[in-house]
Parts: structure tokens; C-alpha cells; sequence
């Protein structure tokens, strides 16, 4: 996403730090969050997950940016986040919708380590987490929804992502300002996996932050044109 937060240093406070809006956000999600923040804050950059000028500013430009795409998740059933990395969006998806289950997909060994150990500490007994690569999965996981975040331009996103979901079901993407553009140039590539009505939404999560654009696009019902 297009960025237009300050550039804070590394040794800059979090501008959000103690703001009342944090908790009355995340709900009954706060404490998973919150502890799910301090642990990148912990060892995000030593593991090498985040840079040192992102921790300044982790709520606003990862936590509360996860946040925006909840409001297009199912509140059941099976969401799939591919390439999960850090776990941006997926632990603060779980933490945020508890009834969901929120498999965590990402091919790397270290960074699948890093997800078990924030899955324990955060307490999420709704999460799975999967080392592998979202194409390798076809046939073997049916997800009501599948979210990404700066995983791939949308035409490759889709044609690894459209068969891991359920007909009627929903691949969320996390994108930036040209966001319009990229969906328009994967019309190609969503009619051959069967997807349909893609749509640019713009999702605030405490007004006064930068809007979080998510790009939707439902995973047509075979026999239905």
C-alpha cells in the first residue's frame, strides 16, 4: 500500500502507543493483538520479519492495516492467508474473528517457526499453520475465503489462489494506489479461474488512518454464468 505515514526512526515511540481507540477497536481481540505487536516489537527484527523503521509505526501501517480486511471475511468457516510472513494479515484475522479457522500458509521454515511460536504466545486455538506454497495446495484445502497481502500482482495472485477456494467464496487482497489498474489488467487472468465481480474497496479502521484498499473478487459457481 501506499504509504504516507511519517518516516519515523527506528528509536521513535509508536505514535499509537496508549491510544484509548486500540483497545475499543480490537474488542475482545485486543489482548491477542497487543501481544502479538510486542513480540514483533521483541524479535521481529531480529528474525529478520520487519525492518527497524517499521517498528515506529506497526499499528498503523501492519496491525490496524490487517484490521481492514475483516469486514470482508466470513465470520465462519475456513479463510486461507497466503504467504502469511510476519502473520500480517492472518494473527490479527484470527485474533479478530475467533469462530473462523485461520490456516496460515508460508513456504519458508524460519518464518513458519516464527507463526507457531506467535500462534502459542497469542493464544489462538482457531489457527493452522501449513509450510507450503498456496499452488501447492490445490485439491487439498477448500477455503470459504483467502486472503493476501503483498504476496504478487493480482493475475498471478489469482491463478494460485482461485483453486483453494469454494465456489461462492472470496480471494481478499491487501493493495496498494494502483489498485484500480492492477484488477483491470487481471480481467484476463480471473475469467480463467473462475472468478468474478472484482471490486476496489477503500477500508478505514479508526477514522483519521490512511484507507486500506482490498480487492475482492468471488470465485464463480461452476454451471452458473
Amino acid at each position: 500500500m501506499q504509504d504516507q505515514s511519517p518516516d519515523l526512526a527506528a528509536n521513535e515511540p509508536d505514535p499509537w502507543d496508549g491510544d484509548p481507540r486500540l483497545p475499543e477497536f480490537f474488542a475482545d481481540a485486543w489482548v491477542a493483538v497487543r501481544t502479538f505487536r510486542d513480540y514483533l516489537v521483541e524479535e521481529g527484527e531480529l528474525r529478520g520479519l520487519i525492518g527497524p523503521r517499521e517498528i515506529p509505526r506497526l499499528w498503523e501501517r501492519h496491525l490496524l492495516n490487517s484490521a481492514a480486511v475483516v469486514p470482508y471475511l466470513p465470520q465462519t468457516g475456513v479463510v486461507v492467508d497466503v504467504g502469511s510472513g510476519a502473520g500480517l494479515p492472518g494473527i490479527v484475522v484470527a485474533a479478530m474473528l475467533p469462530d473462523a479457522e485461520v490456516v496460515l500458509v508460508e513456504p519458508m521454515e524460519r518464518r513458519v517457526a516464527w507463526l507457531n511460536d506467535v500462534v502459542a504466545r497469542c493464544a489462538l486455538p482457531n489457527v493452522e499453520v501449513r509450510r507450503a506454497r498456496a499452488q501447492e495446495l490445490d485439491g487439498a484445502i477448500e477455503a470459504d475465503a483467502v486472503t493476501a497481502r503483498a504476496v504478487a500482482a493480482l493475475d498471478k495472485l489469482y491463478r494460485w489462489t482461485a483453486p483453494l477456494v469454494r465456489d461462492g467464496g472470496t480471494v481478499v487482497a491487501m493493495k496498494g494506489a494502483r489498485a484500480e489498474g492492477e484488477l483491470a489488467a487481471a480481467a484476463k487472468a480471473m475469467r480463467a479461474v473462475g472468478l468474478v465481480d472484482g471490486r476496489v474497496h477503500e477500508a478505514v479502521t479508526i477514522p483519521g488512518t490512511e484507507p486500506t484498499r482490498v480487492v475482492t473478487a468471488v470465485r464463480r459457481v461452476r454451471g452458473v454464468r
